[in-house]
């Protein structure tokens, strides 16, 4: 939703602008990362901002370490978010996928581009195309996310945010 966007937006450069902030973690809210974009928003007419696909690239460029500290699921822009992050820790029962292609979309905020970077060409044509969601432990084999956790996630990715 848009006042998500825009906290994350404006979380970012607010962490960035401030040397006391040695690093950045992003998470959830009440046990989920992010199920992703609010369909019913396509019907809406546009508004300047707003677009994830920047918001994104602004956690990639941040020059300060982010880390996603998935819990529930990541699905489409929740995961595209995860991949902008530098780091990911996933809780152990932790969904994550691109399911878009299911309502006849592709994601739509480079997720295309970063999943094979990160995964490679066929794992990553894989999840794209089948809108498949795929648990923590394939992910962690995959290369997907750094670490996944039985305990508290958001206390295991403050820790590696420190250690980084």
């Amino acid at each position: 939703s848009l006042p998500v966007l825009q906290a994350l937006e404006d979380g970012l450069k607010k962490a960035d602008a401030d040397p006391s902030v040695k690093a950045v973690m992003i998470c959830g809210e009440n046990g989920k990362f992010s199920a992703g974009a609010d369909i019913r928003g396509f019907s809406t007419p546009k508004r300047l901002g707003g677009a994830l696909g920047p918001i994104v690239s602004l956690i990639e460029s941040s020059e300060k370490p982010v880390v996603a500290a998935i819990e529930g699921v990541a699905l489409g822009g929740g995961l595209e978010v995860a991949l902008g992050c530098h780091y990911r820790i996933a809780h152990v029962k932790a969904q994550m996928g691109l399911p878009e292609v299911t309502i006849g979309l592709l994601p739509g905020a480079e997720g295309t581009q970063r999943l094979p970077r990160l995964i490679g060409v066929p794992a990553a044509l894989d999840m794209i195309t089948t809108g498949k969601h795929i648990p923590a432990t394939e992910a962690l084999k995959l290369g997907l996310v750094d670490e996944i956790v039985e305990e508290n996630t958001i206390e295991a990715a403050i820790r590696l945010a420190n250690k980084v």
